[in-house]
């Protein structure tokens, strides 16, 4: 019993590791648009592909563990409240979208309602920390943003997600 929990913290701490690789990197790519605060959201790949194998709470786990980390990192702390929000909204929105996987929503669909939440969570930090609820004048800006991302982020998940399956490596999750 042991060696699988220890297997499984290592794997978690395995994708920790590389969705904060990939948030690294991703501060270094420039936004085609002029919104502060836009990414990419590439290093939600690994949170749904955590989702899809672990189940919610790793996956959030993952996914606040990563916001925190960063923060250390880059010592941006007012970004941990923005990226935490996202995080939680959007982990619940995609638990909820992975139960109707194969009924209703592709991968894709999961990780667009996913990038939804996590915009709605970052306009609600930015509305309490700027205290001015103009700020979700952004919110479409952002949706046709998170629209881009959520499709690729989605698109990426579904080609890991069948790959390891392919090759055993979800089985033994």
């Amino acid at each position: 019993m042991m060696g699988k929990n220890i297997k499984d913290l290592t794997n978690m701490a395995l994708l920790v590791a590389l969705a904060l690789i990939i948030s690294l990197i991703e501060l270094q790519i420039p936004v085609p648009v002029p919104i502060p605060g836009a990414k990419l959201g590439l290093s939600n790949i690994i949170i749904l592909v955590s989702l899809y194998f672990y189940g919610f709470r790793v996956s959030l786990t993952i996914a606040l563990l990563k916001s925190f980390m960063l923060v250390l990192i880059i010592g941006a702390v007012t970004s941990f409240f923005y990226s935490a929000a996202g995080a939680i909204l959007s982990s619940i929105a995609m638990a909820i979208g992975l139960k109707y996987h194969d009924r209703l929503f592709s991968f894709i669909g999961v990780s667009e309602i996913g990038a939804f939440a996590h915009n709605i969570g970052q306009i609600i930090v930015s509305a309490i920390i700027m205290e001015n609820v103009k700020m979700f004048t952004y919110f479409p800006a952002l949706v046709i943003v998170g629209t881009f991302s959520g499709f690729f982020v989605g698109l990426s998940s579904n080609f890991i997600i069948k790959h390891m399956k392919k090759i055993n490596i979800g089985e033994n999750v």
